[in-house]
């Protein structure tokens, strides 16, 4: 058996960051920049207002109060979209809307509040004067060209996640697309005799295959697109089979067939198709996991990554291992999850020397974080997984973990998160 460092190490040297592709802005939200974004726009685009009010010299609004009202002549209007070749002169003052064009001359915008316009609608009083009700300073509620970004500025970085915000960056400066590294497609084979697909009546001694589904699930949480190939039966002619038409993807993760018994035939598959880099790690839940290579047709070497078929230990395995893969050939840095340390709410037993995950429900409370497990913790038992929102760790090198004692934990997002 390896350590879970070893086996993560040696996973993570084999896969590489994919090649870039250009996607339409809103299509590449949730992928990594492939290159710098450069400006080539100031944004905004020229001086604006950032108020609905009127444009004035400020040096007119001086002394101004409620009950000194300064009057300036109104010479007319700018909305937003629109220019004016209105120029702002001592005494005189233009109605502009948000985001409008600032008019020359102007050094700053009183806002509608700040002036005698709502009296003067209500009094029917003529708006070819309006009344200031308190002092503007220079650059008032003016927004200035480039005052968030300047042409020729890197606005975002090769590597970035583009999220919303960036998204918006990029709408702003009139891109219709980014350049970005493609999400890796990786295929999802099931393995067994007993499984029966959902959607169809159970035979004797079947049981439904849920490893599909959680696996896939992960890989789109995880930013991949899932290819589902479907069920390989326990013979070397089907999961030769199967295991082909998973080739086709960036990397292929089967589950089961992976242990000691009779008819756990992936890792012979392995052997023959590719290479078998190991198939045991220390660890619990999870111990019997395969990884290696596979030649596809046009030559390429693709990962493959066999997890076990019991539930738990297959999502288990999957978050330790495949996660990581799969952020970096998506080109995402940290790939590493947020954790905390917290008190374990009951003992935990660690007799054999592996590292244990156990499944638990984080939460703060006055004295720290506490983690409470969530149920029975048999590689079966996929309700405790569904209610953990983290992954409390034993070390190995640790007997016995009492009830009370700090370990560090793993944060999930399968439920609420702590945070």
């Amino acid at each position: 058996m390896i350590s879970v460092e070893d086996a993560l190490e040696r996973i993570l040297n084999t896969v590489h960051v994919l090649e870039p592709e250009t996607r339409p802005i809103l299509s590449a939200l949730g992928q990594v920049l492939a290159e710098d974004v450069v400006a080539g726009i100031d944004i905004p685009p020229h001086d604006n207002s950032a108020m609905d009010g009127f444009a004035v010299l400020s040096s007119d609004t001086y002394g101004a109060g409620q009950k000194s009202p300064i009057y300036l002549s109104v010479i007319g209007e700018v909305a937003a979209g629109y220019t004016s070749s209105i120029k702002i002169t001592r005494g005189t003052a233009v109605r502009i809307m948000t985001g409008a064009p600032l008019p020359e001359g102007a050094d700053a915008v009183v806002q509608f509040e700040n002036t005698d316009e709502t009296g003067r609608k209500k009094e029917q009083r003529p708006l070819a004067t309006i009344g200031i009700l308190e002092p503007a300073t220079h650059g008032l509620n003016i927004r200035t060209r480039g005052e968030d970004i300047r042409a020729g500025q890197v606005v975002l970085q090769k590597g970035a996640l583009l999220l919303p915000a960036g998204i918006g960056v990029l709408a702003s400066l009139g891109n219709a697309g980014a350049a970005v590294i493609r999400r890796p497609v990786v295929s999802v084979l099931s393995t067994g005799d007993e499984l029966c697909p959902t959607g169809q009546p159970l035979e004797p001694g079947q049981i439904y295959d849920s490893n599909t589904y959680t696996i896939a699930a992960n890989i789109a949480m995880c930013g991949g697109i899932a290819r589902i190939i479907g069920i390989g039966r326990d013979s070397l002619a089907s999961l030769k089979q199967k295991i082909a038409e998973g080739l086709a993807g960036d990397m292929l993760i089967t589950s089961g067939g992976v242990s000691m018994g009779d008819y756990d035939v992936v890792k012979d598959v392995l052997a023959q198709m590719g290479t078998v880099g190991f198939w045991t790690v220390r660890m619990k839940p999870g111990k019997p996991i395969a990884f290696g290579t596979l030649k596809a047709n046009d030559g390429r070497e693709v990962p493959h990554l066999g997890l076990p078929g019991n539930p738990v230990s297959s999502m288990i395995t999957f978050e330790q291992f495949a996660r990581p893969a799969i952020l970096k050939m998506r080109g995402v840095g940290n790939h590493i999850r947020p954790a905390v340390s917290a008190a374990i709410d009951q003992d935990i037993i660690n007799d054999d020397g592996r590292r244990i995950f156990v499944r638990v429900h984080v939460s703060r409370t006055g004295d720290g974080w506490t983690a409470s497990v969530t149920g029975p913790q048999g590689s079966g038992i996929l309700t405790s997984m569904a209610a953990a929102n983290g992954l409390a760790i034993v070390p190995e090198d640790c007997p016995l973990a009492r009830a009370g004692d700090k370990l560090k934990v793993q944060l999930l997002n399968n439920t609420e998160e702590p945070l």
